[in-house]
């Protein structure tokens, strides 16, 4: 009889054999293995040490099992089997129909890196790109009194967010907006707000949050398996990786109050930015993933 923290290692050694790949929330196949093994179990996550020498059933390691088996088979990100993925200790439900939630936004919120920017709470945020929602929950968690445009072109995408922002009761405060960019939010959009009980706040934005489609062609053509799986319209950039963020930053001055900001992440693609934009000054926000990442662009700048 294998005990909670044998059949970890042995999940481990597995999906490191198997050559899986990570960054959808984990970032080694150990950390993978005990997402799977104690989800499985229903387990609190959060207390491996608590649960390590737990004795096991043989129904409890055959179920494990055949778990980390469609992971290895399906190469599907792990978040896509269990249904829920964690952004800044935050839950929020996840299928394919959006990527898995993982913006390096979402750190510099928690860091309050923003608000010395802005200078007070900001009355209205776009979350433009919004998959599911994730950093239109986490703004209106980090200001209570902001109300949130969450903007997609996908509608799949939409419908997941609208489970998230039910899920955290943030329905008032949060309008869905379907739309290609800018769009999505221009009084003259038809898309207008999605299933939600907030109307879209519209006018002028204190802060704009965007995580776009940013990857390359070239990177987008050697992405591993569980990135595949994600839909391409979410990640897929053109040529350069700039294709959206190009009209973004035409347009973003006009949508924005005069002491408003654009919060943008480019992932590993600063070369590519500042060849598209060589006129611009961006700040760039501090991450874990590095100085490089997330930038901000004052409406001054744009």
């Amino acid at each position: 009889m294998a005990t909670l923290i044998e059949l970890v290692e042995q999940c481990s050694a597995r999906l490191a054999a198997a050559g899986v790949s990570f960054g959808h929330g984990t970032t080694s196949a150990r950390d993978e293995a005990v997402w799977l093994v104690l989800w499985r179990l229903g387990l609190p996550l959060d207390d491996l040490d608590g649960v390590a020498e737990r004795a096991l059933s043989a129904d409890e390691v055959g179920r494990v099992r055949a778990l980390v088996d469609e992971r290895i088979a399906t190469r599907k990100p792990a978040a896509y089997l269990t249904g829920e993925a964690w952004l800044q200790g935050v839950p929020f439900t996840v299928d394919e129909r959006a990527i898995v939630p993982r913006s390096l936004i979402a750190e510099v919120l928690a860091e309050g890196l923003i608000d010395a920017w802005l200078g007070r709470e900001p009355a209205r945020v776009l979350d433009l790109c919004t998959g599911n929602g994730s950093l239109a929950v986490l703004a209106a968690m980090a200001w209570p009194d902001t109300r949130v445009d969450a903007a997609d072109l996908s509608a799949d995408a939409l419908a997941v967010a609208r489970l998230n922002v039910e899920r955290h009761g943030l329905g008032a405060r949060i309008a869905l907006c379907q739309g290609d960019g800018l769009a999505a939010v221009a009084p003259w959009a038809t898309g207008g707000a999605s299933g939600t009980a907030a109307a879209p706040a519209g006018g002028r934005y204190d802060l704009i949050l965007c995580n776009p489609p940013y990857v390359n062609a070239r990177s987008m053509a050697a992405l591993p398996p569980e990135y595949r799986a994600e839909p391409a319209l979410a990640l897929a950039g053109g040529d350069d990786g700039m294709a959206f963020i190009r009209p973004l930053l035409a347009g973003a001055a006009a949508v924005l109050e005069p002491a408003g900001a654009l919060v943008l992440e480019i992932g590993h693609e600063r070369a590519h930015f500042e060849r598209a934009f060589p006129g611009l000054e961006p700040v760039w926000l501090p991450c874990s993933a590095g100085d490089d990442q997330v930038l901000l662009l004052t409406r001054e700048a744009l």
